[in-house]
């Protein structure tokens, strides 16, 4: 399979939070504008993307020079961190490839993500069913235990994760299926993946079904490259998790 064209995007770090982003994509641009012609530049206000921006030039030595030259160079008093980014930007595929390229980008970036919150969410999970440091594990509890006149409770309900976040496994969730899209039309769809075992449909449910992988890694695939895939000419867009376990 094609690797495609080199990344050409910067991925620039520490940057100064309170900074506007139309001002701080104005900066960026007069210092990388030196060193290649940038064809985008992203700088989000989110609370997870302040202090970072994506600056993509149109071929990859320009991005290259402009790390290795511009590296720690203060901007609003902190110095950038700068390092070339792990994929190519939406930008460099609209102009180098086409729709359906960068659709399935799209889907594999937002793929990734999940996966990534996935994670965090277990890990969230893990840390929560841990005993408090210092809190009794075993024996009978301290008389002084309750404020008094509080009742006795049940232990407090795990915290119920998504189905965005859900943890890879072999069987995929698929939702939002439009009226008389049937068997047969997932098949069509899932067996393209390696590894694809079957479609289970739900008896009186329209809209749902399940998919089965002999590995993780199929459904990992599949997921990856089919959820939000547009169905009956854009009619509805297709929901692809993780089956909860």
């Amino acid at each position: 399979m094609a690797s495609g064209p080199p990344i050409a995007t910067v991925y620039v770090r520490n940057l100064e939070e309170r900074v506007k982003p139309d001002v701080l994509r104005q900066s960026l641009e007069a210092i990388f504008g030196e060193y290649g012609n940038i064809i985008d530049i992203v700088a989000k206000k989110n609370l997870k993307a302040k202090g970072q921006a994506f600056v993509v030039f149109d071929n990859q030595e320009s991005a290259l020079r402009a790390i290795e030259e511009i590296q720690g160079f203060d901007l609003f008093d902190k110095p950038m961190v700068l390092a070339l980014a792990r994929t190519r930007s939406d930008m460099t595929i609209k102009m180098t490839g086409n729709e359906e390229e960068l659709d399935m980008h799209k889907r594999r970036r937002m793929a990734e993500k999940d996966k990534k919150k996935a994670l965090e969410a277990a890990e969230e999970q893990k840390r929560l069913k841990r005993p408090m440091p210092g809190a009794p594990t075993d024996g009978p509890p301290t008389k002084n235990a309750r404020g008094a006149g509080l009742k006795p409770t049940g232990p407090a309900p795990a915290a119920v994760v998504p189905d965005e976040y859900l943890p890879p496994n072999r069987i995929l969730f698929v939702q939002n299926l439009p009226d008389g899209f049937g068997k047969d039309e997932l098949v069509a769809i899932f067996n393209t993946f390696e590894g694809f075992r079957e479609v289970r449909t739900v008896p009186g449910r329209s809209g749902i079904a399940f998919v089965e992988y002999e590995t993780e890694a199929g459904a990992i695939s599949a997921k990856e490259n089919t959820a939000g895939m547009p169905l009956k000419n854009g009619e509805k867009t297709m929901k692809v998790t993780y089956q909860r376990q």
